[in-house]
């Protein structure tokens, strides 16, 4: 067995990695390798789909408790604002991992839709808490003030526009295999490879 995969290859960078950015650690999602499918057995790219499903929703829960800390501290429809703006970037964040152009294309895609699928959730969600409220008591010229500031701010306006761009991921080294392209010759995916001839290894993970 070779260096590359003796010491885990790309799917030990993988996973080394999202259990780091599922924890808020500093990582770069730029440096991640490429998922070549040809290269594992099923049970391997499943096994890695899973740790990836793991660390989006890990990101998610946590995104969604720091939200609702903040709004609950906000004293103005300014500060809510605020937030739902910050809040959108982390969304962002959660989808650009979810599309990593070093991902095979079924799994970005179903990564993709696992996110956006919640979103809207998310969105129904905020401003059920706000019928609760006035279920409570509240005064209806408040919450109909923040119920406007929501839909103005809506989470959902991240679906309307593609995830942020991230570093291209470095492809793994191989006799055979040709440098990331991009355009028709790729079929449409910047980081298309030449599946060449190279029998699939098992990684174990720990």
């Amino acid at each position: 067995m070779s260096g590359l995969w003796g010491d885990g290859g790309p799917y030990a960078a993988w996973v080394g990695f999202l259990r780091r950015w599922a924890a808020l650690e500093p990582v770069d999602p730029g440096t991640l390798p490429a998922i070549v499918p040809e290269d594992f057995q099923g049970d391997t790219l499943a096994r890695l789909t899973q740790h990836l499903t793991d660390a989006l929703d890990a990101r998610l829960n946590d995104w969604a408790e720091r939200l609702l800390r903040a709004m609950a501290h906000s004293t103005d429809e300014f500060s809510v604002g605020r937030e739902l703006a910050q809040a959108r970037a982390g969304l962002n964040t959660v989808r650009a991992l979810a599309g990593h152009p070093g991902l095979p294309p079924k799994v970005r895609e179903e990564l993709t839709g696992l996110v956006d699928r919640q979103i809207p959730e998310l969105q129904a969600q905020l401003e059920r808490n706000l019928d609760a409220e006035a279920r409570r008591g509240a005064d209806p010229r408040l919450l109909e003030r923040r119920r406007r500031t929501l839909r103005e701010n809506a989470l959902t306006s991240v679906l309307t526009a593609p995830p942020p761009p991230l570093a291209p991921p470095s492809a793994p080294p191989s006799a055979g295999r040709r440098s990331p392209v991009s355009g028709p010759a790729a079929g449409g995916d910047a980081w298309a490879y030449d599946p060449a001839a190279r029998p699939r290894r098992r990684i174990v993970p720990d």
